[in-house]
């Protein structure tokens, strides 16, 4: 059994730890909030983002850093996107070559139209050559935590990371895929929930099936273009990175980016959406930094356009969908 750290003690975080912890490895469970800690500690339970869940013994719960990575042999990070490179500049003095870095964020770096590995690298390259991998798929926290089945991916250009993280991850309730496509598996992760909140618009304006049936597909064809562009392989947004996930969170009821979209759907203001909630929807924050990338690669995506554009309260949801259906007609 390993000694992992995992960094981040959001509702996904505190799964992955769970998940892990049942395996038998020694985890030690980084969370920023001191109320998460304490949380768990008092009652084996974090009841801030992951309530009704009992959490072992196993699973240590800090706020130092240094303990958290002490002696770790994978290093799963579980960060908000915005964070992650402010957290990798903390957590560099006490990382080591050998560890085996774990992306598990879904998000873009907004201000760099970065992807996570490639923050990752950014700072800790300069000192030595991390063992890099990310992990991506259709996975509700919730349902992790419950043990429920789920299937995911672990990309990395090095084999040999990819293989060892495969086979201490997995279980009989958690199935982890090897790939190489690094970009594909963190671009399908980050582009889809912009299209869930787009998905969750239709629902909220009381709309049916067939528009978030095309949606959903239009949707994939935007991902797997951009995606492309930024040198992922096509087949990979096929998979469960990219069509799977997008599938997941554009229709189930857990997901936060669907559900931010429902509620702009409502008529509700951003603002407020976001300041009645803890927990973050990646997708907010991803939807700009998307346009922004597909505007360098000359790729065209419409559907994240107009997401932007109600995000930015430039057009009412009505109206992106009119002016989605009004788009001159081409080939599919």
């Amino acid at each position: 059994m390993s000694r992992i750290a995992v960094i981040g003690a959001g509702s996904w975080g505190t799964a992955l730890a769970l998940t892990l912890s049942r395996l038998g490895h020694a985890v030690r469970l980084w969370a920023y909030e001191a109320e998460v800690v304490e949380s768990i500690e008092k009652h084996r339970e974090n009841r801030l983002f992951l309530p009704g869940v009992n959490l072992p013994e196993g699973i240590i719960p800090t706020n130092d850093l240094e303990q958290a990575l002490d002696q770790a042999r994978f290093v799963l990070s579980v960060m908000p996107s915005h964070a992650c490179m402010q957290l990798y500049e903390r957590m560099l003095p006490f990382l080591k070559p050998e560890m085996i870095l774990v992306s598990a964020t879904k998000g873009l770096d907004a201000e760099r139209l970065m992807r996570m590995s490639e923050v990752i690298r950014s700072v800790v390259a300069p000192r030595f050559a991390p063992r890099l991998a990310v992990l991506s798929g259709p996975s509700f926290a919730q349902e992790v935590a419950r043990g429920d089945p789920a299937a995911v991916v672990v990309a990395s250009e090095d084999a040999g990371a990819a293989r060892s993280v495969q086979q201490e991850f997995s279980s009989s309730a958690l199935r982890l895929y090897t790939s190489a496509d690094v970009i594909g598996v963190e671009m399908g992760g980050a582009v889809k929930n912009v299209i869930a909140i787009a998905a969750g618009v239709i629902e909220g304006l009381g709309l049916g099936h067939n528009p978030k049936a095309a949606l959903i597909t239009r949707g994939l064809a935007e991902m797997t273009r951009l995606a492309c562009a930024c040198g992922a392989r096509g087949e990979t947004l096929a998979g469960l990175a990219g069509m799977g996930d997008l599938v997941l969170t554009c229709t189930g009821h857990l997901s936060r980016n669907r559900s931010v979209g429902f509620e702009l759907g409502k008529g509700r203001r951003l603002e407020d959406i976001l300041g009645s909630t803890k927990t973050v929807a990646e997708g907010v924050k991803t939807t700009g930094a998307t346009v922004e990338l597909a505007r360098q690669k000359n790729v065209e995506m419409p559907i994240t356009s107009q997401v932007q554009r109600i995000l930015d309260g430039r057009v009412s949801p009505q109206e992106a969908i009119r002016q989605l259906m009004d788009r001159s007609l081409k080939n599919e």
